[in-house]
């Protein structure tokens, strides 16, 4: 009763938000009672997702409970993504959408597009906060800040400040049974395309002790896999010892409880002899490496300022599958690069082709303001961008059911991660090197890593059938 009288005392002296802002502040200043909720959507990439599990317990920690992107909730948190066009559209859609769930919730735009377009995030309707990275441990204060006062508010640091890499510890994981750990951030490649570097910052690493520290609290939840995330995962260094992403898995790998490393990005040049014999050597660490290729034609990556060749990458590849025969390659390919002819783009599919990827991410150029290529002549139009993408989609939808065929018959273990949406009675999870499997199951297998038999395709995935 007592919110409703407030809530009608602030429509009457305040119509159109007045001194407080909106209606939904005014309420919780002095709604003392009432349970605090937030809500989070993440897009983007690893790195988001593991930032978002730091947020998520800083927020519990406070007091609030934790509720889904599509529920009434007091506080939305938006961890954007810019890496594209699209990342920014869909950034944009999703402030909306969260406002429109409850138009009195603060709504705070955090991450990547709040960084480098904090001005243009603060117009979109009832986004009330705009943070930028390297303050997301702030959160929660901020947000209150926000929920106490009028108006909008913009706390977004510049490039040279974003010199520390931010502790946002998950300590454990409510939509995974992989824990996603950051232990790098920020990039200094500054490919002529990227964003990112403006958006993450200079490259930075967490303290590997910390990082052990947290890998141990989630061996003692019970969680098996761990996945290490960076910006530019390889630029890993301990800042103390030296130690670097080698050093690193080798420690984690001396864990008990943790039975399997599952690295994000390398660099190609990263894939290398000693890389290879680490790999070999480090049975924890999953047969599964993706290694970011962007195009197949040495001209176009000349012009992405790429630090590799076709020829570089052909012979990581072939090393590892040398020396791991199982080992499942997944990459990024981007079409419609400036300046890229028909030629190049046959070029970049046909070698797509001959490395037979497990996934490949196609993806279409867009130009990102700031950047050198944004800048370029000879820009592909959106309908020849469009057709290289169905074209690069398809050949990697072959490539990835004629790696699936290598394993009919085939006995895997799989770590079983949540059910199937839509098929009552199946779950599905993983093998080491990176197959979706999804087999008839009750969901007491979740969390474990139980062997199966690879029956049969399944679209994106295979079906199996647990061994007995």
């Amino acid at each position: 009763m007592l919110k409703l009288i407030l809530g009608g005392v602030q429509d009457f002296l305040f119509p159109d938000g007045g001194i407080s802002g909106r209606r939904g502040r005014f309420e919780r200043i002095y709604d003392m009672e009432k349970e605090k909720t937030v809500a989070f959507i993440t897009l983007g990439c690893k790195v988001n997702i593991a930032e978002t599990e730091g947020m998520k317990r800083l927020f519990e920690k406070a007091g609030y409970r934790v509720v889904d992107s599509e529920d009434y909730a007091d506080v939305y948190v938006v961890n954007t993504c810019t890496v594209t066009n699209m990342g920014d559209r869909k950034s944009r859609q999703m402030l909306r959408r969260v406002h429109h769930i409850n138009p009195n919730a603060v709504v705070a735009a955090v991450g990547c597009f709040a960084q480098v377009a904090p001005e243009e995030a603060a117009k979109i309707e009832g986004v009330n906060l705009v943070v930028g990275n390297n303050m997301k441990h702030e959160i929660v204060s901020l947000v209150e800040q926000a929920a106490a006062n009028s108006g909008k508010s913009i706390h977004v640091r510049r490039r040279e400040q974003l010199d520390r890499f931010e502790e946002l510890p998950a300590e454990t994981y409510t939509d995974h049974t992989r824990a996603f750990i950051k232990v790098q951030d920020g990039c200094d490649n500054f490919c002529s395309y990227c964003i990112i570097p403006y958006a993450r910052g200079p490259v930075r690493s967490r303290k590997m002790k910390d990082v052990l520290r947290e890998v141990e609290g989630f061996a003692r939840q019970g969680f098996r896999e761990i996945v290490l995330t960076g910006i530019h995962l390889n630029a890993f260094r301990d800042v103390e010892t030296g130690a670097d992403l080698m050093d690193l898995t080798r420690e984690i790998g001396r864990i008990d409880g943790i039975e399997r490393i599952r690295l994000g990005s390398l660099d190609p040049g990263f894939v290398n002899p000693r890389f290879i014999e680490h790999a070999v050597n480090t049975p924890k660490l999953c047969p599964h490496f993706h290694i970011s290729l962007q195009s197949g034609s040495a001209a176009t990556l000349k012009r992405m300022n790429r630090k590799y060749t076709p020829e570089d990458y052909r012979k990581s590849v072939l090393a590892l599958r040398e020396a791991i025969p199982d080992v499942a390659i997944t990459t990024d390919v981007m079409v419609g690069f400036p300046g890229e002819t028909r030629e190049e783009f046959e070029e970049s599919l046909a070698f797509c082709d001959e490395m037979e990827f497990l996934w490949a991410h196609v993806f279409k150029y867009s130009p990102r303001k700031g950047t050198p290529a944004a800048r370029f002549r000879d820009q592909v139009s959106p309908e020849e961008k469009e057709e290289r993408s169905r074209e690069m989609i398809a050949l990697a939808e072959k490539n990835r059911v004629k790696f699936f065929r290598r394993f009919l018959g085939r006995h895997m273990n799989v770590l079983f991660e949540q059910p199937v949406h839509g098929s009552p009675g199946w779950v599905e999870g993983l093998t080491a090197n990176y197959i979706p499997v999804e087999v008839q199951a009750n969901e007491n297998v979740l969390g474990r890593i139980l062997p199966v038999r690879l029956v049969g395709i399944h679209g994106e995935r295979m079906a199996g059938v647990l061994s007995d």
